[in-house]
């Protein structure tokens, strides 16, 4: 399974492609940041964006997009809708290419990775440099939060369907490959 993990923003969206198994075993495919500047116009930053997500998708095929639900405080709800724009291109790219778009809360993305829904960024960098194997934790920090997404969407979905499994012998139901 492919999963594009995705940390959408205006100025900086990173993105992680993981592959992972039903055994969890998670490789990094790709990483990196689509960026803009300060100079650019909010429909060219929007543009850029959706161009630069369009393209690794076209390229890597994943079988899900992941990006964390939107959070707005009440003292910065510009920010909320701003980061509304940079996720609607986002899901317009997964809705042309009929991908899945899945989100989760920072909370339950925290518990996937470390265990705990109030682990620090510095936790997280540092599970995900552990599970992918790397020699340093990935920066910017925008990418560790997109390969925490990833990483945390294979960690649920590997985790359900091991619950299925148990179940399903319990009931003695059977499932078969093709």
């Amino acid at each position: 399974m492919c999963i594009l993990g995705i940390d959408p923003g205006l100025n900086i969206t990173g993105y992680g492609l993981v592959e992972a198994n039903l055994n969890f075993n998670p490789r990094i495919l790709e990483a990196g940041v689509i960026k803009t500047t300060q100079k650019f116009s909010l429909s060219q930053k929007i543009g850029k964006i959706y161009q630069g997500v369009k393209k690794l998708v076209e390229e890597f095929h994943p079988d899900a997009i992941v990006l964390e639900e939107l959070y707005s405080h009440y003292r910065h709800p510009k920010t909320a809708i701003l980061m509304g724009h940079a996720r609607g291109v986002i899901s317009l790219v997964a809705e042309e290419k009929q991908i899945p778009l899945i989100g989760y809360s920072s909370t339950r993305v925290k518990k996937a990775i470390c265990g705990r829904g109030n682990a620090t960024k510095e936790q997280i960098q540092r599970m995900i440099q552990y599970l992918l194997g790397l020699e340093q934790t990935p920066q910017p920090k925008d990418v560790s939060d997109a390969l925490a997404l990833a990483l945390a969407h294979a960690h649920i979905v590997e985790t359900d369907c091991h619950r299925l499994r148990k179940a399903s012998k319990s009931q003695n139901l059977y499932f078969f490959k093709k």
